[in-house]
């Protein structure tokens, strides 16, 4: 029998393929999204299709459905984006959590959150463990995010202990792939639009700082396998690629697949930017029998053949909300 699954945050590039692989395994599908950084462009494929339907709502406001399962990643994922309304990203992180595990306390369901690796901060650990606390500034201009996830995984440990609320905590470290927003300031989207435009490469500070890559379909695998646990199984668990490359690193890597003449330049280190960034998964590996399957270089491919077919399109370059013109 086909459950009926609510997806927060379903119009955007993690919410958006979440729905596809849901769909494809027969399930219905609730997609819930305010369209501040979601598209609809991510998800009109799925427009047509009877089981999916769409809900344009903000998390932050009580919702009054009835479906099996919530996936919570309702929250603007990069440092621009949740930069731009920092109150409102805690608000979504904080009240989002609260209405959807008082959704799942009431129907007695699953639900799932989608936190970060953010709540490590910048590290003194690595690679990162899930028994480690982190080590997060809680004033900084990153802190809506990175407190607001924390406070978020609280909320669902509270439930669970308070409530016996079958709640799950995931810890995404960095994904990439197609539906990524050209001008979300993340690394992969930035350094692939600006190859593709043979612009300047913009790193910051000397570009020795890490990072672990996961495609966006391992990431979904994961998402999908922790779901399916039973109960006691509630994490939090780390996903993510466990693979470290330097942000120079990557930043090569894509000029050398796009055959770019882009030149690299260096700009300052943005304030609590962390050093080093890789999951530790022998959890995922153990719990869910998880682990990424697909390389950098050909996620990468698939992620630059999106770019460059919207940049080549005459499409429109995506464009968050607060960015559109009036």
């Amino acid at each position: 029998m086909a459950n009926c699954v609510l997806v927060t945050g379903g119009a955007g590039f993690l919410g958006s393929h979440l729905c596809d692989r849901l769909l494809k395994d027969g399930n219905e599908v609730l997609c819930l999204d305010n369209f501040l950084t979601g598209m609809h462009r991510n998800i009109e494929h799925l427009l047509d299709n009877n089981s999916f339907k769409l809900l344009r709502h903000d998390v932050t406001l009580p919702l009054y459905v009835e479906v099996d399962e919530i996936y919570n990643l309702a929250c603007p994922a990069s440092p621009k984006h949740y930069q731009f309304d920092p109150v409102q990203t805690t608000k979504t992180s904080v009240i989002g959590a609260i209405n959807m595990l008082g959704l799942a306390k009431r129907l007695n369901i699953k639900v799932l959150q989608a936190s970060t690796s953010e709540v490590y901060g910048d590290p003194q650990v690595h690679p990162q463990t899930e028994a480690y606390w982190g080590h997060v500034n809680p004033i900084g201009i990153r802190s809506c995010y990175d407190e607001g996830k924390r406070c978020a995984e609280t909320l669902f440990f509270d439930y669970i202990r308070q409530h016996n609320v079958p709640a799950k905590v995931v810890r995404i470290f960095n994904t990439y792939g197609p539906r990524m927003l050209p001008n979300d300031g993340r690394v992969v989207s930035n350094f692939i639009v600006q190859a593709l435009r043979n612009e300047d490469i913009t790193l910051y500070g000397d570009g020795g700082q890490t990072r672990s890559f996961c495609y966006v379909d391992d990431l979904t695998n994961a998402l999908l396998r922790m779901m399916a646990t039973p109960a006691d199984v509630t994490g939090p668990i780390n996903i993510g690629n466990p693979i470290e490359i330097t942000i120079r690193g990557l930043a090569e890597l894509i000029i050398e697949l796009t055959g770019s003449t882009s030149r690299l330049v260096f700009r300052p280190l943005p304030v609590d930017d962390p050093r080093q960034r890789q999951p530790d998964i022998s959890k995922a590996r153990e719990i869910l029998g998880w682990t990424p399957a697909i390389a950098l270089q050909a996620g990468l491919i698939k992620s630059i053949d999106f770019f460059d077919y919207l940049l080549k399109s005459g499409g429109e370059v995506a464009l968050p909300a607060y960015d559109r013109p009036s």
